[in-house]
């Protein structure tokens, strides 16, 4: 299970980030799920990388609720590729900002649907398996925090009002 875990990390990493929204955060949330894994291992016929997300989440919730969610803002992620194009990585940066923030205001719910169909690549019903919610509910979350984001970036653009 160890190699395994292993090779979940960067997946276990990106979905803690999308949680968590700064990189510490999600660092710290990263180490205690591996731990809670290592002391509670699944059983044999659970698919391990679902389990971790489980787990994951869980773990996440409890900090939410005990710490009434520190986020004191997300750091650059060191999740980009570096680029010699100074422009175009000023540019992307400024998208990420403007993403970051855009899924810093969903709801959790949201956001947890978002990272698991958008940034891990699960499928409905593996989110829906992972979340233990019904593939319906994921399908009108995602459909919710994707309108969501869309009207966060015309806002910001200046091409859409309230």
């Amino acid at each position: 299970m160890k190699t395994e875990l292993k090779t979940l990390l960067p997946q276990l990493r990106r979905f803690a980030f999308s949680l968590t929204g700064s990189v510490q955060d999600a660092d710290d949330l990263v180490q205690n799920t591996v731990e809670r894994l290592l002391n509670n291992p699944p059983e044999p016929h659970v698919t391990l990388l679902h389990w971790c997300f489980r787990v994951c989440r869980n773990v996440w919730i409890d900090e939410y609720r005990s710490r009434k969610v520190r986020q004191a803002g997300a750091n650059e992620p060191e999740l980009q590729e570096a680029s010699t194009d100074g422009e175009a990585t000023m540019l992307a940066q400024i998208q990420l900002t403007q993403v970051q923030k855009a899924i810093s205001l969903l709801p959790e719910e949201q956001k947890e649907v978002l990272s698991l169909v958008a940034v891990q690549g699960c499928s409905y019903a593996e989110a829906a398996q992972i979340l233990a919610l019904p593939a319906g509910t994921i399908m009108s979350r995602l459909a919710r925090a994707r309108s969501a984001l869309v009207q966060s970036v015309l806002i910001a653009e200046g091409s859409y009002t309230l």
